[in-house]
This record gives structure tokens, C-alpha cells and sequence, in this order.
């Protein structure tokens, strides 16, 4: 696009709102740091889909949306596309980006049993460092999910970060298929 940010600038953005809303605004509530977190992501995942698919004609399916999200829309952010997309065909998809460069500052020393660290909605890790990077997941989960429902896919996304900087995004997406009347990729269907 014609328009382009320096990529400092927008670490630099990140990193400070991270710390704002963590540190200052909901020093003692991160779930809501969290959730604030996710919901600027997702406005800005939606408004930015709908400027990279203004001059496109709509999606067909939501394969075709999501490797959209997985060259297009990633290589327009992070100047490089997705580097795996995995899907189990019953509408589970992983996004893995073996360099996510927002995550590239961050060092953490992984537990005694050399788990990894996850993000999602129903809990935050309780070490401060491991905290802090999963405070940083929040605002690329919600950039994908506001994109993905901007192009009609509806879902919740989660992040797992193993091994840093390597990243993978989850999202599960209903599948519905009007031909049949059924819920693809699962046993329970209206027929």
C-alpha cells in the first residue's frame, strides 16, 4: 500500500501500550489489560482488512479468506508471509510464524520442565516475565480476529509461544455448509 509505518515506531507503540495498560491502568486486574489489549487489536485488524480487501471481490469460502490473512494481510503487516497454515478440515486452523518480529525482544527462561507459554481468555500466567510476553500475544490475537470477522469468519483466537520468537495462532471457525444443512466436520447436523 502506499502508506507505511516504521517498523521501530509501531515495536515501540506496542511495547508502550502493553506497559500503559498493564503497569498504570489495570495494574491489578490483567484480565482487563488484557481484554483492552485484544479489543484495540481487533479494531485495528478489522479496519485494516477492510482496506486491503476494498478493491478485491468478496471471499467465496473462509479457506480462501484465511490464506488471504496468511499472505496478503501478513506480508501488508509484517512485510513476510505466514510461514505454516495447518488445519485439521473440521475448521481448526493454525497460523505458525517462526519470527514474529514483535516478539523478537522478548527473552523469558522457561520453567524447570521446559513448557512453553500460552495465551488465551480463560487464564494468565503467573510469573511476572511469562506475564508480560503473554501481555504482548494479545494485541496480534486480536489484529487476526477482527480481520477474520471483518471477512465474515467469526471466531476466538489463542497464541502459543514455545520457543521464542516463533509464534502459532489458533482459531476454531464454524463451518457451515448451506448445501446440506449440516455443520461440516462435525457428527450433529440439521437434516
Amino acid at each position: 500500500m502506499g502508506r507505511e509505518v516504521s517498523d521501530t515506531c509501531v515495536n515501540s507503540l506496542l511495547i508502550e501500550m502493553v506497559s500503559t495498560y498493564c503497569d498504570r491502568f489495570y495494574s491489578n486486574k490483567p484480565e482487563l489489560a488484557a481484554r483492552r489489549i485484544e479489543a484495540i487489536g481487533y479494531q485495528v485488524g478489522h479496519q485494516l482488512s477492510e482496506r486491503y480487501t476494498m478493491d478485491r471481490p468478496r471471499f467465496t469460502d473462509h479457506l480462501e479468506a484465511i490464506k488471504f490473512i496468511c499472505k496478503d494481510f501478513w506480508s501488508e503487516i509484517f512485510k513476510k508471509q505466514i510461514d505454516n497454515l495447518k488445519t485439521n478440515h473440521r475448521g481448526t486452523f493454525v497460523l505458525q510464524d517462526n519470527r514474529f518480529h514483535w516478539l523478537a525482544h522478548i527473552s523469558l527462561r522457561l520453567s524447570a520442565d521446559g513448557s512453553g507459554l500460552s495465551q488465551d481468555a480463560s487464564g494468565l500466567v503467573e510469573n511476572k516475565p511469562a506475564q508480560a510476553a503473554s501481555m504482548h500475544l494479545y494485541f496480534p490475537c486480536g489484529i487476526i480476529r477482527g480481520a477474520l470477522t471483518n471477512l465474515g469468519i467469526p471466531c476466538a483466537v489463542s497464541a502459543d509461544i514455545s520457543s521464542l520468537p516463533a509464534c502459532e495462532y489458533s482459531f476454531q471457525v464454524s463451518l457451515f455448509c448451506p448445501s446440506c444443512w449440516l455443520i461440516c466436520g462435525s457428527d450433529k447436523g440439521l437434516r
